[in-house]
């Protein structure tokens, strides 16, 4: 079989592509450079996004020649700059709080990438990553699954691809644990064997990215008592607790920004909890879309908890309210409520409203 493997130079996605050339597979290994040098400064930090780009794609390409696999780059910069960075942008102004590698895996590393290499004549099969997480199939349909792994398990930011893009794909880690990938690497001599993970999106100031200039403007309390004040409602983040440079007799949290108002609203940590949340723009990557209310397991944040206890009702168009009588505490929108039953991610959306 034919298969292409997206391609880091990190540990995951080496030991992917290792492991599908020792079952015997015809492997080419791909790359997206979304990193345009002189649009944005960038920093030192080991992230997705950054000018450390360069020397990740000589690591993916070191790699392909010492194991015998062809390998190809995409520019893909300016559909980056558009399809994520302008997202970003966006719903950071409008003050809310996005995930951007959620829409870039959707659109670009699932989308754009396998495509441009369709149109480039490299014949393929099936698509693979070094993503932690499973796929199977069940009652017609393909399904996404969470990682053996579960310290590791990256589902919560695949759960908008389609179910075209399930049918193509490969997720050799899924049922790998890091310790396992790494020992493997360190025994085939891989250079990435003990390269650190990257923890984050940008490299630099992500400040960078939005492009404003500081705009002031006041911290107030829930009864719109002004305690402080900011130099960008877009600086912040709900549940956010340092950098407020407000003096209290207890701790601070933002509960909410308001674009309109330019205001960002603290209070105490009980205020931060919710137990309603609306999400929008709703895929459900393993089922049809559900047409009556379900029980379920929801994650709010790549990192967070998984919440038991969750009943998820099915609005209009494609909405969903999800409500869970724990309360959850720093529940921000534009993250991704993401819903489970075991093991299976079911879909998720985007989250709009928390109260």
């Amino acid at each position: 079989m034919h298969i292409l493997v997206g391609l880091s130079g990190g540990v995951d996605s080496s030991v992917a592509a290792l492991l599908l050339k020792n079952e015997g597979h015809d492997v080419t290994g791909v790359t997206m450079r979304i990193w345009r040098e002189g649009r944005y400064a960038g920093g030192a930090r080991d992230a997705c996004f950054g000018a450390s780009e360069a020397s990740d794609i000589e690591a993916a390409a070191a790699f392909c020649r010492r194991i015998g696999i062809p390998y190809r780059t995409f520019d893909c910069a300016d559909d980056y700059d558009a399809l994520v960075i302008g997202d970003f942008r966006q719903e950071y102004l409008a003050g809310h709080t996005p995930n951007p590698c959620v829409r870039c895996n959707a659109r670009l590393k699932f989308g754009l990438l396998p495509e441009a290499a369709r149109q480039a004549g490299i014949p393929f099969d099936r698509f693979a990553t070094g993503h932690y997480a499973r796929t199977d199939a069940a009652e017609g349909r393909f399904r996404l699954l969470r990682a053996v792994d579960s310290a590791k398990d990256q589902s919560y930011f695949l759960y908008r691809l389609s179910q075209e893009q399930l049918a193509r794909q490969l997720f050799p880690l899924g049922g790998m644990t890091k310790g396992e990938v790494r020992a493997l690497a360190r025994e085939h001599g891989l250079e990435a064997a003990d390269k650190p993970d990257s923890q984050d999106f940008y490299s630099g100031d992500p400040d960078e990215l939005i492009g404003e200039p500081d705009r002031p403007g006041n911290i107030v309390d829930s009864t719109g008592k002004v305690l402080g004040r900011h130099a960008g409602y877009w600086k912040y983040t709900i549940g956010q607790r340092k950098g407020l440079g407000i003096s209290h007799p207890e701790p601070l949290y933002v509960l909410e920004i308001s674009a309109c108002r330019n205001e960002v609203v603290v209070g105490t940590a009980e205020q931060t909890v919710c137990h309603t949340l609306i999400a929008d723009a709703c895929n459900w990557v393993s089922i049809e879309a559900p047409q009556a209310p379900l029980d379920v397991q929801m994650k709010v944040r790549s990192a967070g908890a998984l919440h038991d206890g969750v009943r998820l009702h099915p609005l209009d168009g494609d909405r969903c309210e999800a409500r869970f009588e724990g309360g959850i505490a720093g529940v921000a929108p534009g993250q991704s409520a993401v819903f489970y039953q075991g093991d299976v991610v079911l879909g998720g959306g985007i989250i709009r409203e928390a109260r």
